[in-house]
């Protein structure tokens, strides 16, 4: 296949901008915007050609790195990378694996996860994620739901749930395992399936393919699978790539490279990795995010940009300032921050032609704690991040204007599983923190008369999938999916996230309250493990609080509170006067009516095992609601 059906245009030397076009409402406001797309529509070929096309373009080149067992990187070229797709295609191919088959993978994020992926496309297959900490009845839904031939887990204890679920499964034929040599076999069985035969199948896939299907975590009832085609993927990755040009390209001319340590069963960790390997970025897997592990794997491969969500950032703050508070320098770090968040909001400023930019004050206040400060807080991402994408939920003004002004720039986003991941992302040189930016190029925002964002463009999803017919339907009405978020545009076209519409809550004054805003404010608290806000047909707003585990043993062993048992400590006064402070920052972000009143700290967190949160961390309501029922009633006994 020529390179030209797939290779994405040359990237301009700088980024572009293009202001979105927008309209307007009757009473002025606006109600649309759309940017163009930046990158031409692939018209032929597939996902499965990125390595193959990488191999004959560059074949020296790093694409991956691969963490060795003693320690250390080991760089995969394009060709290497290639010749492992087409021998691990051969043996999916030997093993009787037809077109259009669904295969399963259950993994951490690993190198052996995108090889597979890739692998399976080079065979004409359709890839299905499914998350490493599904429990059996999940696992067996997506299993059975998407007809899948084939799965591929990681461990054993993965490939014990699923084995134990196969009764179940008629239709599964083939489990593999990583950490007993699954790849290896797979490359063995198809040592005598001639090159040819892998090339006729990657030669069966259009854009209009389906790539995968991706399930959604599901904040109630069963996960739907998103068919997403190579198509959608194409008109994402492509526009990204050539938007965020200084994050895809060079700093300082260093290659560009990222560590990514997402799960690739989300859709934004997937279209990363996917857009690393089509802009030839040298990409590493982390499988743990446990925070020693994640910091050693960073500081090893020193990334220059990061895919993040909020939480790691928000980790990451909330460490240097309880180190330097260990420090007895917790005033100082307090400072460089502010500073830090001045700097940040003054560049901010300039670019948008609206301030002068930073001072001759502000820049020697920002250079002394430079060193003494934010270097340590780029150390702690590996020294030489300075870009970072954002997405998943909210970041929040302060942390982007701090982490801009610490020298790390942040490009907020927002998308779903149905559009690809990202529909809109904050575009270069113009950011204007506390949104998620603009419409991705090629991509149109629309906000309905209830206020419910509506998206359309080139990487919004074919459908869900139909079981029964093995087909996408249900798809976008019009042109438009309904996001079932809810949002604002400003003058300018920026789009600000101010909640779930049926997370909508309406107290008994028949007050509507939206409580994503006061959630996310409160859980960027270093106590604040979540954070959820109840008050529905009740006379005010009142939260349920966890402690955040690593926030709460810092501030304990601060004022020699070890011993307290914590059902005790969730009534300390001491603590209650501190999540006062935060809640009242917190409600400062709206009106009386629809501020918190009443707390309380649950002396349990809510995690995905215990069923409340899904695993991209959404709250799940009505279970929270269900299992803590007694301690919300308390609340307006009280």
């Amino acid at each position: 296949m020529p390179a030209s059906t797939t290779a994405p245009a040359a990237a301009p030397s700088a980024p572009v901008l293009v202001e979105p076009a927008k309209v307007r409402a009757a009473d002025g406001t606006v109600r649309e915007v759309s940017v163009p797309p930046f990158a031409p529509a692939v018209r032929r070929g597939s996902l499965a050609e990125i390595p193959f096309d990488n191999a004959r373009e560059a074949p020296a080149e790093a694409v991956l790195s691969r963490k060795q067992p003693g320690g250390g990187w080991q760089d995969v070229t394009a060709a290497a990378f290639a010749d492992e797709v087409r021998a691990v295609a051969k043996g999916l191919i030997a093993e009787g694996l037809q077109a259009g088959d669904r295969i399963a993978i259950m993994s951490r994020t690993t190198y052996e996860w995108t090889l597979l992926d890739f692998a399976a496309w080079a065979a004409g297959l359709v890839t299905v994620p499914v998350y490493p900490t599904s429990s059996a009845f999940q696992t067996r839904w997506i299993l059975q739901d998407s007809g899948a031939v084939a799965c591929a887990v990681e461990t054993k204890e993965q490939g014990r749930l699923v084995s134990q679920e196969r009764r179940e499964l008629s239709g599964l034929l083939h489990l593999w395992q990583f950490d007993t040599g699954a790849i290896g076999r797979l490359k063995a069985a198809g040592e005598d399936v001639p090159d040819a035969v892998v090339a006729a199948r990657r030669a069966t896939l259009e854009p209009d393919s389906p790539a995968t299907l991706v399930y959604t975590s599901g904040t109630t009832g069963r996960p739907k699978g998103c068919v997403l085609s190579h198509g959608n993927f194409f008109a994402e990755v492509d526009n990204a790539i050539e938007l965020l040009h200084p994050v895809f390209k060079s700093v300082s001319r260093e290659p560009a490279s990222t560590l990514l340590f997402l799960p690739l069963s989300h859709v934004f960790g997937r279209m990363v990795a996917i857009g690393c390997l089509r802009a030839r970025v040298r990409l590493g897997h982390a499988p743990s995010i446990r925070t020693e592990d994640l910091l050693e794997d960073l500081a090893g491969f020193k990334p220059t940009f990061l895919l993040a969500i909020p939480y790691v950032l928000e980790k990451v703050y909330n460490t240097g300032r309880a180190t330097a508070e260990n420090m007895g320098r917790a005033s100082s770090f307090d400072r460089a921050a502010r500073i830090a968040q001045r700097y940040g909001e003054a560049v901010e400023a300039a670019q948008h032609g609206t301030g002068p930019g930073p001072g001759l004050g502000l820049r020697a206040a920002r250079a002394l704690y430079d060193p003494l400060v934010y270097r340590r807080i780029r150390a702690a991402l590996g020294g030489h991040v300075r870009y970072a994408i954002c997405g998943g939920s909210p970041l929040g003004h302060r942390l982007a204007a701090f982490y801009a002004g610490a020298g790390i720039q942040i490009f907020e986003g927002y998308g779903l599983t149905e559009t690809t991941a990202a529909a809109t992302v904050t575009p270069p040189l113009r950011p204007r923190l506390g949104t998620v930016g603009w419409p991705l190029p090629g991509t149109a925002v629309r906000i309905a008369d209830d206020g419910e964002v509506l998206l359309g463009g080139g990487q919004v999803f074919r459908g869900y999938w139909d079981s029964a017919r093995g087909e996408a339907v249900s798809g976008p009405d019009g042109g438009w999916f309904a996001t079932g978020d809810l949002g604002t545009l400003d003058e300018d076209g920026y789009l600000t996230i101010t909640g779930r519409k049926k997370d909508i809550l309406i107290t008994s004054g028949g007050k509507n309250v939206t409580p994503a805003p006061l959630e996310d404010w409160l859980r960027a608290h270093p106590l604040v493990g979540q954070c959820m806000v109840v008050g529905d047909g009740k006379p005010f707003v009142s939260a349920l609080i966890t402690l955040e585990p690593d926030g709460i043993a810092h501030w304990r062993r601060m004022r020699k509170k070890q011993d307290l048992p914590l059902r005790e400590l969730a009534e300390d006064e001491e603590l209650r006067e501190t999540l006062q402070r935060a809640v009242d920052e917190a409600n400062r972000l709206v009106s009386r009516a629809e501020s918190i009143r009443k707390f309380t700290v649950l002396t349990r967190d809510f995690t995905e095992e215990s069923g409340h949160l899904t695993p991209s961390l959404k709250l799940k309501r009505d279970a929270i609601t269900r299992d803590f029922a007694a301690e919300i009633e308390a609340l307006y006994r009280k």
